[in-house]
C-alpha cells in the first residue's frame, strides 16, 4: 500500500482523499453517521472451481488444511487490492484511504455458549498469497485455543473496560470518540481492534448458519462488513443456458454507500466471482493484477 509521505489532514491510519465528488462531500454531512449510509448486498458465490482447488491442495498436506474462509479472505484482500475505493473510510466528515489492507473476524475459544470470543486481526503484504494467509490465520486461530480466556494483546485491553465504573467508562468512550474524529487516537487504542479493519468477517458457515444482515458500527473505521453462509449444493443458470448442479456459498455484505456508488461495489463484487471461479490466482501474491476484463460477460 502507499508509502508516501504524510500530508496536513492525514491520519495516522489514512491518507484523506481530497477529490472527492460534491454529492459525497454533502453525504458525508448529510448522513455523519455510518449506519446512516449503510447498503446490503447478498449473492451466491459459485465455489465449485474453488472447492475442487482446495480439495486437490489438501491432498498434498493431509496434516494441515485450507479452508474455504481461507480462501475467501484471500480472496477478498486480493479484491480489495485491485478496487482501491473499497480500502476506504469516511471518519470526521472526510473520506480516507486506508495505508493498508486489513481484515478481521472473531473466533470461538471453544464451541460452546458462554465461550469467549477473540479478536483475529491480518494485514496482508503485497507478497503474500493464499499459502501465506491460511497458515497465519491458522496460527492465529490455533493460539486464540490454548486458553478460554484473553492473555494479551487487544482482547486485554477491551477484557479491562469491564472493570471501569458505568460513568467512568462514559467519560472515556466520549473522548475516545471525540479523539477519534479529529484522527488523534492513541494506536494502542485502536491496533488489532476488528473496528478498524478494511473488512470484518463473520464464518456463520462455520456453525451452519446462514449469511445474515450485519450493521456496520459508527465507532472506528470498518466500512465493510460481510457475513458468511454454508457452502450448499444449489441448481444454477450457465452461460450456455443449462442449469447444473453446484457448489454455492452465499454472502452478506453491508457496506458504506459513501465510499463508492453502486456500480463500483457490483464490479468489484464480480472481481470476486471471477476469482472463485479462477483459484489459481489465490497462489499468485497479492499485488499481482488478476488480469480480470471488466467488460467481459464470462461473470
Amino acid at each position: 500500500m502507499s508509502q508516501e509521505k504524510r500530508r496536513p489532514g492525514d491520519r495516522r491510519d489514512g491518507r484523506w482523499v481530497r477529490d472527492v465528488s460534491g454529492l459525497t462531500t454533502l453525504m458525508m454531512h448529510i448522513m455523519p453517521n455510518r449506519t446512516d449510509a449503510e447498503v446490503y448486498l447478498n449473492d451466491k458465490l459459485d465455489v465449485t472451481e474453488l472447492m475442487a482447488y482446495l480439495e486437490r491442495e489438501n491432498a498434498k498436506h493431509p496434516d494441515y488444511k485450507t479452508t474455504i474462509f481461507h480462501a475467501l479472505i484471500t480472496a477478498i484482500a486480493r479484491m480489495v487490492r485491485e478496487r482501491p475505493k473499497m480500502n476506504r473510510f469516511v471518519q470526521g466528515r472526510r473520506m480516507y484511504e486506508r495505508r493498508e489492507i486489513s481484515l478481521s473476524f472473531m473466533a470461538k475459544r471453544r464451541f460452546a455458549d458462554n465461550a469467549e470470543e477473540a479478536f483475529m486481526y491480518l494485514v496482508p503484504k503485497d507478497t503474500d498469497n493464499l499459502a501465506s494467509v491460511s497458515f497465519e490465520i491458522a496460527g492465529k486461530v490455533h493460539e486464540a485455543r490454548k486458553t478460554e480466556h484473553s492473555a494479551g494483546g487487544f482482547d486485554s485491553t477491551v477484557d479491562a473496560f469491564a472493570k471501569v465504573p458505568r460513568l467512568l467508562l462514559m467519560l472515556i468512550v466520549r473522548v475516545v470518540r471525540w479523539l477519534d474524529f479529529w484522527g488523534v487516537n492513541p494506536k494502542a487504542l485502536t491496533e488489532g481492534d476488528s473496528n478498524y479493519s478494511t473488512v470484518l468477517l463473520s464464518n456463520l458457515g462455520s456453525i451452519r448458519g446462514p449469511a445474515v444482515y450485519h450493521h456496520l458500527n459508527n465507532y472506528g473505521t470498518n466500512s465493510i462488513m460481510v457475513t458468511v453462509g454454508t457452502v450448499h449444493k444449489e441448481k444454477l443458470p450457465m452461460p450456455d443456458g443449462t442449469e447444473q448442479l453446484r457448489d454455492v456459498l452465499e454472502i452478506g455484505a453491508t457496506l458504506d454507500e459513501r465510499i463508492g456508488d453502486g456500480f463500483y461495489f457490483v464490479r468489484s463484487l464480480r472481481l470476486l466471482k471471477y476469482i472463485c471461479a479462477h483459484p489459481e490466482l489465490l497462489e499468485k501474491p497479492l499485488g499481482e493484477p488478476s488480469g480480470f476484463d471488466y467488460n467481459s460477460k464470462e461473470i
